[in-house]
């Protein structure tokens, strides 16, 4: 017991079982799903879609984060993306034969690749800002922080845009096999992630720039273009955020699409036991630890707790579990609670 303990992971799926126990105490239907309309209803089913997004963005970080990076931009790209997809597709009502239908402004396939082309130049503009330019990674993503909020709003006028063509809303809101389609779109990244991560060097290699990037050029890795794709990736992993989330709401707000997105991705990379010092990290944990801040998230609103302290309870349980992932403050507690009293013998 001891040792399943010691794994990074223990802990994560600790805090998500007892946050599922605390709300199924609360809320005596919180567990049950139901099969309507085609697909499952449920609390459950409503956590696993509404944290798809953040599980996107979470992956993508952790790529980041192991190249001993960071990236406070992605709540800015999700808003980019969602204010380019919304007014390239918009809606245009038209009446065909006494039917009114909407119409898309452009084909949907074009406005997701330009959506998803933006996102993954913001993520190389980052990269090479990081990689190439030598900037400390929060200050070049802090660039685009502040100025893609303003691209945003330049997009959208200053408006929220609303979306009324229909086959968009299947990408957020649809269901495939009685599952939210989200679901598929974020397990797919997750596996093809995982897959080249651990069946091919780059794992090794992101390792590497993590731990000592210098070592690792000597040794041959490319770390700067390993740098570069890592950023690139987070920022096409937040435009496909973008996406799902401006397809759920129907609309795209730049003001406040994606707001504080980044900070929610860094606490799930580290609550899923990837290291912030670079090196060490875990896609699985990941998703375990967006699962948590969304399932937290569902509590704090279901039990009724005022939305002025909810990011104060999010961050106290935060705290907690990483005290507890800490090897060091384990073994520090462990010798407050068996010191040998005083005058003792050894």
């Amino acid at each position: 017991m001891n040792n399943l303990f010691k794994h990074r992971l223990a802990w994560p799926v600790v805090t998500l079982l007892l946050l599922l126990i605390l709300n199924a105490s609360f809320n005596p239907s919180f567990l049950h799903l139901e099969w309507r309309d085609g697909h499952l209803y449920g609390s459950l089913i409503d956590i696993l879609n509404r944290a798809a997004p953040l599980v996107l963005v979470a992956l993508g970080m952790t790529l980041v984060i192991a190249t001993r990076g960071i990236d406070i931009s992605v709540g800015a790209t999700v808003a980019i993306t969602a204010a380019i997809a919304a007014w390239m597709i918009g809606g245009a009502l038209v009446m065909t034969d006494g039917v009114a239908t909407h119409t898309s402004r452009f084909p949907m396939p074009v406005a997701i690749a330009a959506a998803l082309g933006v996102a993954l130049l913001c993520g190389l503009w980052n990269g090479v800002l990081v990689a190439k330019v030598g900037m400390q990674p929060i200050i070049a993503t802090l660039i685009l922080m502040v100025a893609g909020r303003g691209i945003a709003q330049l997009i959208t006028d200053g408006q929220i845009i609303t979306i009324y063509y229909a086959p968009y809303f299947f990408i957020g809101s649809g269901y495939l096999l009685g599952l939210p389609f989200s679901l598929f779109i974020a397990a797919a990244v997750f596996v093809l992630l995982w897959w080249v991560v651990t069946k091919t060097a780059l794992g090794l290699f992101i390792q590497a720039v993590g731990i000592n990037p210098a070592a690792a050029r000597v040794a041959g890795v490319r770390a700067r273009l390993i740098t570069v794709w890592a950023y690139a990736f987070c920022g096409l992993c937040a435009g496909v955020a973008g996406l799902l989330i401006s397809s759920n709401v129907k609309s795209a707000d730049g003001n406040n699409a994606g707001q504080l997105l980044e900070l929610d991705a860094i606490l799930a990379v580290t609550l899923g036991g990837t290291a912030l010092t670079g090196g060490r990290f875990s896609l699985a944990g990941s998703v375990i630890g967006a699962l948590i801040i969304q399932t937290l998230t569902y509590a704090i609103y279901s039990l009724g707790v005022p939305p002025e302290v909810n990011l104060v309870v999010k961050a106290v349980v935060v705290f907690a579990v990483v005290l507890l992932q800490s090897a060091e403050f384990r073994q520090t507690v462990r010798g407050w609670l068996f010191r040998a009293p005083a005058g003792a013998k050894p």
